[in-house]
């Protein structure tokens, strides 16, 4: 039964992050009534607290590689560093705009705000605080949180939003996990100066991509004082009399004792002091407080489920896009745009003929240097095809780098000789996210490695690089 505070509308959006605006603002400019609710700042995760600022703390560590790689070759510099408040203060001239114009710019379209969470009150009924709002369609656009941590003392781990907003780095540092999140801050850390230790439960971090560029990575990581324990699990985070953090770190089979941090690291047991501990051990769907059941959408761990049109399996009227979708795609603001794109159109469309069209998607992990991917890993290439060639080589000697001044970077090509198609690329080293788009362009309009090596590219660049590697 609607009250006074019920309202309707022909599209409700959850979230304000790149698929939610795109979905609500191009349905309110073909002329349909919007309305826009979210629980945090109007901007979304990646303009404020995700890719967008992070790029600025990443650049930062690129360029101390760079001038510490330069000096002395190409230019000589007096102790270059980076400077954290104003690292902070220049970050904030790309996200404070951001959180100022945002909700003007939905207003601007007619688009009703609304702040508060969301929650599912029946398959078409939103309830945001004492507001109904009711829908023809709804679209779930909530984005992705750090993912719950089992462990003793919780409280005193920092996420990465608080760290993009750290008016000071201090002395010591560790991350938990080895995705994204831990490499590239990281790097950054280091960079800066303070001394960085990353635990991570696998043997290796950067799990999603090519193991030997990532060895190589450590390996070069490990020169600027990052200490990577691989196989281990923090258990427990306590707080000193004195302000400092103790990590309590084990090994599986070990058992947690108290020690130092001078502990050899291939023992089962390690206390770690640090100042500060960061959150970097993976993210999950932001569905929980959704109330998704009382709308019959169908969800799991992995997100919300979606047919190839990114609407609910379970409720015809609701749409989903993002990294709360469960897709098997990697949670990546260029799948999300597609996935939007997709939504706009398939929103009124019955048949349901509208699906995103992603091609190749290419990975980044900002770190220092960055490492790339797009399509098939060497052991999936190997599982999938009986002829593949797995080019691979270690290139930090090759002349476009050393002339850039840096000593770490190389590349894994992997080619179906049957078809002489692209399967896989991985890169790593100067200028590896712009050259993984050479290879992810290649890939999605079936250009096969001849065709990559017959291509003369400008000159000397690193995407000449391509034709020597395939």
């Amino acid at each position: 039964m609607k009250t006074a505070n019920t309202k309707t509308f022909d599209l409700i959006v959850i979230g304000t992050g790149p698929a939610a605006s795109t979905v609500s603002k191009k349905t309110a400019e073909s002329g349909r009534s919007v309305a826009v609710v979210e629980a945090r700042d109007y901007g979304g995760t990646c303009a404020l607290r995700g890719c967008n600022p992070k790029k600025v703390y990443t650049n930062a560590s690129d360029l101390i590689d760079r001038v510490w790689g330069a000096n002395g070759k190409l230019a000589t510099f007096n102790e270059p560093s980076i400077d954290w408040p104003e690292l902070l203060k220049f970050k904030r001239e790309f996200t404070e705009p951001v959180r100022e114009s945002s909700e003007g710019s939905y207003r601007k379209l007619g688009i009703e705000t609304f702040h508060g969470t969301a929650r599912f009150a029946g398959p078409t009924t939103i309830q945001v605080g004492d507001q109904t709002l009711v829908g023809q369609r709804i679209f779930i656009g909530t984005g992705a949180i750090p993912a719950p941590l089992d462990i003793e003392g919780a409280e005193h781990i920092t996420h990465s939003d608080t760290f993009l907003e750290l008016e000071h780095m201090p002395p010591r540092v560790l991350f938990i996990g080895g995705g994204y999140i831990s490499m590239e801050f990281s790097n950054v850390v280091a960079r800066y100066g303070s001394r960085v230790s990353l635990v991570d439960q696998h043997p290796r971090p950067l799990k999603h991509f090519d193991p030997d560029l990532v060895d190589q990575l450590v390996k070069y990581s490990a020169n600027f004082g990052i200490e990577f324990l691989g196989s281990s699990q923090v258990e427990a985070v306590r707080q000193s009399a004195d302000g400092a953090l103790e990590v309590v770190v084990r090994k599986p089979n070990g058992q947690p004792q108290r020690s130092d941090s001078t502990k050899n690291a291939s023992s089962s047991w390690r206390t770690i002091v640090a100042d500060l501990v960061v959150h970097g051990a993976g993210r999950v769907p932001n569905i929980a407080k959704l109330n998704l059941d009382a709308a019959d959408v169908r969800h799991n761990k992995r997100g919300i489920e979606v047919d190839q049109s990114m609407r609910s399996t379970s409720n015809p009227r609701v749409f989903v896009g993002g990294d709360c979708a469960d897709t098997q795609l990697p949670r990546l603001t260029p799948v999300a745009n597609e996935q939007a794109r997709a939504v706009v159109k398939a929103l009124w469309d019955e048949a349901g003929e509208h699906k995103p069209d992603y091609g190749a998607v290419p990975q980044v992990a900002f770190t220092t240097p960055c490492v790339a991917a797009v399509g098939l890993s060497e052991l999936h290439a190997r599982e999938q095809f009986e002829d593949v060639d797995v080019r691979h080589e270690d290139t930090s000697d090759w002349g476009s780098v050393r002339k850039s001044g840096q000593t770490c970077a190389g590349y894994k090509v992997i080619i179906d000789r049957r078809t002489d198609r692209i399967l896989g690329a991985h890169l790593l080293g100067p200028a590896a996210e712009e050259t993984i788009n050479l290879f992810a362009l290649a890939m999605k309009f079936d250009l096969t490695a001849s065709d990559l090596k017959s291509t003369l590219f400008a000159f000397p660049t690193f995407a000449s690089d391509v034709r020597r590697m395939v």
